[in-house]
This record gives C-alpha cells, sequence and structure tokens, in this order.
C-alpha cells in the first residue's frame, strides 16, 4: 500500500500490533521510492510529508517511529535522487528482515520459560506472544492458555484464535475476569508497543491490571518486546503519549445520554517494578537493562535523531 493508505489503514485498526504497523510503515516508504520518478529536492520533501503522515496515525507506538527512522536513516546524505531511492530500499528491507527475525528469537528464546503443564495468561494480540506459545506447543509442550477479549477491539480473538489453530487449548475470557483466572495461572506473556529507558511497559489498555493481578498472585510476568520497542525519546523525558479513541468504540448512539463522557485510552502503563523479564532477540533482560541494551542495538545514531 501507499503511504496514506497505510496510514489510514493503521489509523483505523485495520493494520494492527506493533510490529506489523512498524513493517506497514517501512513497507509503505519503500513503496514510495520504488515509484518516485523525480529529482532529490522533490524525494527529501515527500519523505518528510510521508514521515510525518505515517508517525501521526499511531503517537504511541514506538515500533513505527524507530521503523520509519531506521528506514530514512542516512538518505539525506546520498546527494541524487537515485542513491537515496536505493538507501530506503535497502534500509526498509533490512529493517523488514531483522523484525520479522526478531519476532522468530523472542519465540526461541521465550519458549524455554514454558513447561508442561503450565497455565499461561495472555493479553490483547502480540505477535511476539503468540509466536512463544506457538513455538512451546510445537516443541511437545502442553499447557492452559487464557486470552482475554481485549475490549474495545477484541483483538483477544485474533490470539484465541490463533492459538487454536494451532492446536493449543485455549480459553477466551472477557478482560474483567484477569484476577479469577490468575490464582491458577503459572505465567503471562505480553506484548509490548513501547518500552521506556526505564524499563517500563507501554501496551494495550488492561497491561497494567494484568501485571496488577499477577504480582498480587505471585505469578512471574514477561514482556515479549523486540529491541526496536525501546524509546529513545524517553532518555530526553519526553512522555509517552497515551492515545485515545472516539466514544463510537465504546457506546452506540442513544446507548448513553449525549453527555455522559467517555474515556477510552488505547493503552496503559506498567511500571518497571512488575515485570519478571523482557524477552527481546538480545535474550532475556531484566527492566534495568533497557538503557544498555537501547544503546547497543539501536546504535548511537538513534539517540542523535532530532525531533520526529
Amino acid at each position: 500500500m501507499d503511504v496514506s493508505s497505510t496510514a489510514d489503514a493503521i489509523r483505523s485498526m485495520e493494520i494492527r500490533g506493533a510490529g506489523r504497523i512498524a513493517r506497514a510503515g517501512a513497507s509503505a516508504l519503500r513503496e514510495l521510492a520504488m515509484s518516485y520518478s523525480g529529482d532529490a529536492e522533490g524525494f527529501a520533501a515527500e519523505l518528510d510529508a510521508a514521515k510525518r503522515t505515517l508517525l501521526d496515525s499511531r503517537p504511541t507506538a514506538v515500533s513505527l517511529w524507530n521503523g520509519v527512522h531506521a528506514v530514512l536513516r542516512g538518505v539525506r546524505g546520498c546527494g541524487d535522487a537515485d542513491a537515496m531511492r536505493e538507501r530506503v530500499i535497502a534500509n526498509a528491507d533490512a529493517f523488514i528482515a531483522r523484525s520479522e527475525a526478531a519476532v522468530r528469537e523472542i519465540s526461541r528464546i521465550g519458549a524455554k520459560r514454558i513447561q508442561g503443564g503450565d497455565v499461561i495468561v495472555t493479553h490483547c494480540n502480540s505477535s511476539a506472544a503468540v509466536g512463544v506459545l506457538k513455538e512451546a506447543h510445537a516443541q511437545g509442550k502442553r499447557f492452559k492458555v487464557y486470552a482475554t477479549e481485549s475490549r474495545p477491539w477484541r483483538q483477544g480473538l485474533i490470539t484465541a484464535n490463533e492459538l487454536a489453530d494451532a492446536g493449543i487449548d485455549v480459553t477466551l475470557i472477557i478482560d474483567s475476569a484477569v484476577r479469577s483466572v490468575m490464582k491458577r495461572a503459572d505465567k503471562v506473556f505480553v506484548g509490548a508497543d513501547t518500552v521506556t529507558s526505564h524499563g517500563a511497559l507501554v501496551n494495550k489498555v488492561g497491561t497494567s491490571q494484568v501485571a496488577l493481578a499477577a504480582r498480587e498472585a505471585r505469578v512471574q510476568f514477561y514482556v515479549c518486546a523486540e529491541t526496536y520497542k525501546f524509546s529513545p525519546m524517553t532518555l530526553f523525558g519526553d512522555m509517552v503519549t497515551i492515545e485515545e479513541r472516539s466514544r463510537e468504540e465504546v457506546v452506540k448512539d442513544g446507548e448513553v445520554r449525549p453527555e455522559v463522557k467517555i474515556f477510552n485510552p488505547v493503552f496503559d502503563s506498567t511500571p518497571a517494578a512488575y515485570i519478571d523479564a523482557i524477552i527481546t532477540e538480545a535474550g532475556m533482560i531484566s527492566p534495568g537493562s533497557v538503557y544498555q541494551v537501547m544503546v547497543e542495538s539501536l546504535g548511537e545514531e538513534a539517540f542523535r535523531v532530532e525531533g520526529d
């Protein structure tokens, strides 16, 4: 898809999930480069406009921010339009390949934490977290999963179907049943939209409640996150924007009086203290190790990017 269609699909939730969003953004920039036929100045202007369009479509997902900047890295120093186009295409291909490989490596590492007979809770729909569960099952481990419905978009249904298709014993639960099922759980695996420099997790709203229930029940809480979901901007004091969406996602016209306000945040923040470990393609790390891994994985150049 082109940049505009991709941004619309991200905004409308047709494309969802931090990793998928990042790859879609990279792919859209690649398509722009492949179709462009003008001069270098015009191409630079189109890339700037495309960057803003993509980043505005999902402000909370640092994966998109990192993906877009990874694709554009070094492009302005290329000189002519052909060299710029080649750099964008090569960067996009490299980022997409890295993203897909990261999910596979997280699956391999995370599956080691699962034992036969485990009862596992997961929230929303994360390709990385689902990958861990599917890999463990493929290794012959048999366990039970409780997947939250994840209102209002009910992404948990995607998770439940993916796990069922893989032959995994899965039960779909309403979000408010998490504390009840946590009493019989052994581990929690969730994905991430953003991980801050001090190890806090920003993820689908309700994740913090899952973490709180896990902490109360002394259940291990694991975050499955590619390192490009680590936010370099938080090092400099920037706050993670928590996106809010329309009331129509929560209530239909006429269900409540028009003066009733609706609060519909897409994400919430889980403190680092509630996280046992973050499973990345670079290995299992503690929340306190995020800064060092961020520098090693993203490179010092990521911290020299100014603005958006």
